[in-house]
Parts: structure tokens; sequence; C-alpha cells
């Protein structure tokens, strides 16, 4: 295992306080492992936080500041947070307009995000919806799921909420603006390598040099099926294919793509990803609105990409452009 890091068990805790060190508009509660908006709460606004496990980043972290989420709580690498970290960015953020739980389908997850937000209601009456996403098409269930894993609808979901909430809608609006986005949005990925996790110092799981692994979760969880590597075209194929026709998304719409690296990508690659999903929407008569292309919900070092379409209205694309200003998402400003 070779890592930039000291000791292994340390890992989130210095990563934090690099996060404090680089982005002095945020703030960073090293006891709760929480990241903030220098300027939470905000009174009237309906606050936003999500969180999970370390290891994704910049999900979720590196998605808190104006236009996007109010605090980010951080678990151990690829491990949920716990109730009272989510209790306490809970609070940071509740400026009396209710706050906005953003989940990942993972039981870890959904479970303590639920434990928080009867404990903020029980200490201090805050009003707190959770919406959930689901939106990987590889597999129903899996390793830490019931049901469809949440992945890269997550970031375009806690951006276009994120404007909602800007703007001054109230909670209501918030949530169902993000049910919104997680009900029209799809997702699945491949992997060409596994990760290492710090305190593990082995790969998560073992791919051949001329394996990939098609449908893989955001944790090394297995997918639909190892196959031999394949060029790139072929790659955008296996992985459109499902994501198209499970909505599906059909000639005349619209969507937002995005195509994702899952921390061992080169974007050089991704551009060619890129562009082979792009001729495979055409090909269906789907128009890309926007674009996304990055590595911005990430597996450690995983080698792969995942793809993420959101079918998109006046509505969202309005959301999605409006202003945003984060360590890893920044425009309109």
């Amino acid at each position: 295992m070779k890592k930039l890091i000291n000791d292994p068990n340390d890992v989130v805790v210095e990563a934090l306080l690099g996060v404090e060190a680089a982005h002095p508009d945020l703030r960073v509660d090293h006891a709760n492992k929480v990241v903030y908006r220098g300027d939470a709460p905000k009174p009237g606004k309906v606050g936003i936080i999500s969180g999970g496990g370390s290891g994704h980043e910049p999900l979720h972290g590196g998605f808190v500041g104006l236009g996007m989420l109010d605090a980010a709580c951080a678990g151990e690498v690829f491990t949920s947070p716990v109730p009272d970290q989510m209790l306490a960015a809970t609070k940071l953020v509740d400026g009396g307009a209710g706050v906005l739980h953003v989940v990942k389908n993972y039981t870890g997850d959904v479970m303590n995000f639920e434990m928080a937000a009867e404990l903020a209601a029980a200490e201090t009456g805050a009003n707190v919806v959770s919406v959930v996403t689901d939106d990987d098409v590889a597999v129903q269930d899996s390793t830490w799921t019931a049901g469809r894993r949440g992945v890269g609808v997550t970031v375009l979901l806690e951006k276009i909420a994120g404007a909602a909430a800007e703007e001054g809608r109230d909670l209501d609006a918030v949530a169902a603006v993000a049910r919104k986005v997680n009900a029209q949005g799809r997702s699945m990925g491949v992997a060409l390598t596994s990760c290492t996790v710090p305190a593990a110092g082995s790969p998560t799981f073992q791919l051949g040099e001329d394996e990939m692994e098609v449908g893989v979760g955001i944790h090394g969880e297995p997918g639909r099926r190892r196959v031999p590597l394949a060029p790139a075209k072929e790659i955008a194929e296996m992985i459109l294919e499902p994501i198209l026709s499970d909505l599906p998304f059909g000639s005349g719409d619209a969507v937002i793509a995005f195509v994702n690296g899952l921390g061992g990508t080169p974007l050089i690659e991704l551009y060619v990803m890129y562009n082979e999903v792009s001729k495979i929407l055409s090909k269906h008569g789907v128009s890309v609105a926007r674009p996304l292309v990055g590595s911005y919900i990430t597996s450690l070092e995983m080698a792969g990409s995942s793809v993420t379409l959101l079918k998109v209205d006046d509505e969202l694309l309005s959301l999605w452009d409006a202003p945003v200003r984060t360590p890893a998402l920044r425009w309109g400003i």
C-alpha cells in the first residue's frame, strides 16, 4: 500500500485539518467531524446536510458552501457517520426553517440519519425531512443496502436542492425538488481496479489484469458481472444502455450527463468516455442540456467511471445554473 498518509488511523482527522486550512470560509467541528458553512446557520433558510463514509471525496465535504450543502458529516473510510455527528450538523445549520437530510441508500446511513432526525426533534424541536437517493441501476440489493444504492445523483441533488434552499423556498418545497431529482436520475459504474482502505492495507477485492467489474458499488461492492476489459465505446454501452432503459430516457428528453471518475482515472480518459456517452445519447435522440465531467464521487484510488443521467426541465436547469461556491463546484459567482 502506497498512500500519502501518516498513520492510517488518523487519515480522516488529518484530512479535515487540511480542509480547514485550505478553505477559511468553511468551519470544521473536529469533535464531531462536521464541515459546515462559516455563515451557518442562516436565519429563515432551509439547512441542508449530508454525509457518509470518507473516501468518496469531494463528496460530501467538498460540496459545502453557498448554493449547495450547509454541512457534511465525515464518517471513517467507507463507514457511516454516527447519529451524534448528524445531530451536531443538524443543530449547526438549523436557522428556524427546518433541515433537509440528503441520505445515500446504505443501511448504516439511513438508520443513523433517521436516529439523528428523531434526536433533533426531541432535543430542539427541529423540523427535519429526509430524502434518500437510490439511483444505481446495476443491482436491486447489494452489500450494505436494501434496494438500490445511492451514487452519482447525490451530487446533482445536493446542487439543485441547495439552489432551491438558497432561493428561500420552504422545507417542503426543497424536499419536493430533491425527490424529483432522485426520481428522474439513474446511474451505473464500472471498475478497472480495486481500491485499498488505509486501515485494511490490502485491496478491497481482486480483479485480474484483463478484467473489469460492471456495475460496481462505490465501496467495491459486486456489480452485475465481471467481464474482460473492453474499449471505452463498449464500456459506455454496457453501463449506459441499462440506464437509458430503466427510467426510461427517450427521444426528445434533455439531460444533465455526468461522467464521473472513481478516483484513479485521469481526466483524459473521462473525456474519452464522455465522447462515447454523447454519441450513444445522440443515437437515442436524447440531448445533453448540461455536461459534468470529473471526479466528484470517488472510491479512494479505484480506476473506473460512472455515468449519471438526470432528466431535466426548465426548473431543474435553472436551479443547476444558479450560483454555487464550494471547494469542488463553483460557478456563477
